[in-house]
C-alpha cells in the first residue's frame, strides 16, 4: 500500500471535494434524494477507493477484489460519484441519478452498474450480506476483505444486532464495519429518536474490536482500516464521527438535509462554497 504522504493527501482532499461537487450537482439535477449523509461520507469513500481497497475498475468482477457493501443505500450518491471518479463508468452518467431507466437508482441495484456489490434498500440488512460474503471467502480460502458501510440510525433495526452477534461469535475477522456516526436520521437527532450510546460498549460486549476515528481525517481513516487488517481473532467496527452535510455550511449538522436535495439556487451556493474550499486546499499544499 502506498504511503499516505503529503502529496497523496492533497490528491485525496481534491478528489473528495470533486465528489462532493458531483453529489450536489446530481441531487439538484434529480430533484430528489439525500444530501447530508453522502456529503459527510465523501472523505471515507475517497480514502477507501483511492488509497486502501484492492480493486480494479477495468475488471470490476475480479475474484480477489475487496468488497464494499453499502447497507444504508440512501447515501448512494457518494458511492456513485466515487465509482465514477475511480473509473468504473463515465462521470457524465451521474446526472442520470433517479431517472427512469438509469443505472443509478435511488438505492443501489446490483447488476447493471459496475462496482455495486449488493442491492440495498431496507435498512439493517447490509451487515448480514457482508457476513455472508465473508463466510464464503473463508470457506474458499480467499484473502480479500469485506467492508460494510452502515448508518448509525439503522442500528434501530433488530436484524443489525443479530448480525453483530453472529459475526462476533464466529470471529469474522475479514469483516470491517464502518459506521457513519453523524448523529442524525430523518426524524431528528439519533439520541432523541432512539438513543444508541454507549455504542462502543455494545459492540465490545459482542466481541468486536472497536476503533473511534474522525471521519474527515484521512490519516486516521487509513490507520483504522490498517489496524482492522491486523486483527485476526474478531471482526472490527470503525465508528467514524462525521459532520452531516460536510463542506456545505448551510447543510452541516442540520438533520433537515438528511432526505432533502438542494434546489438550483442552493446547489449554486453549495458548489461555489466547495470550489472556494478546493482553492484553499491547493494553496495550502503549494
Amino acid at each position: 500500500m502506498e504511503q499516505l504522504h503529503a502529496r497523496k493527501l492533497k490528491v485525496l482532499e481534491e478528489t473528495a471535494n470533486l465528489i462532493r461537487q458531483d453529489i450536489v450537482e446530481m441531487l439538484e439535477h434529480a430533484g430528489s434524494g439525500h444530501s447530508a449523509g453522502p456529503l459527510g461520507m465523501a472523505d471515507i469513500f475517497t480514502t477507501l477507493y483511492f488509497h486502501l481497497l484492492s480493486h480494479d475498475p477495468k475488471n470490476p468482477n475480479w475474484a480477489d477484489r475487496d468488497r464494499v457493501v453499502l447497507s444504508n443505500g440512501h447515501i448512494c450518491p457518494v458511492l456513485y460519484a466515487t465509482l465514477a471518479r475511480a473509473g468504473y463508468f463515465p462521470v457524465e452518467e451521474l446526472k442520470t441519478l433517479r431517472k427512469l431507466g438509469s443505472r443509478l437508482q435511488g438505492h443501489p441495484h446490483r447488476g447493471p452498474l459496475p462496482g455495486v456489490e449488493t442491492t440495498s434498500g431496507p435498512l439493517g440488512s447490509g451487515l448480514s450480506q457482508a457476513i455472508g460474503m465473508a463466510q464464503a471467502a473463508k470457506l474458499d480460502g480467499k484473502k480479500h476483505r469485506i467492508y460494510c458501510l452502515m448508518s448509525d440510525g439503522e442500528h434501530n433495526e433488530g436484524n443489525t444486532w443479530e448480525a453483530i452477534l453472529y459475526a462476533g461469535k464466529n470471529k469474522m475477522s475479514n469483516v470491517t464495519a464502518i459506521i457513519d456516526r453523524n448523529n442524525i436520521q430523518i426524524d431528528g437527532f439519533t439520541e432523541d429518536t432512539m438513543p444508541l450510546e454507549p455504542l462502543r460498549d455494545k459492540y465490545e460486549a459482542f466481541n468486536w474490536h472497536v476503533i473511534d476515528v474522525s471521519g474527515h481525517n484521512y490519516m486516521a481513516i487509513a490507520g483504522a482500516v490498517m489496524e482492522a487488517q491486523a486483527i485476526h481473532e474478531r471482526p472490527t467496527v470503525i465508528i467514524a464521527h462525521t459532520i452531516p452535510g460536510k463542506g456545505v455550511s448551510f447543510m452541516e449538522n442540520n438533520y433537515v438535509w438528511h432526505g432533502m436535495p438542494p434546489n438550483k439556487e442552493q446547489a449554486t451556493a453549495a458548489i461555489r462554497e466547495l470550489r472556494t474550499l478546493w482553492g484553499k486546499i491547493r494553496a495550502e499544499h503549494d
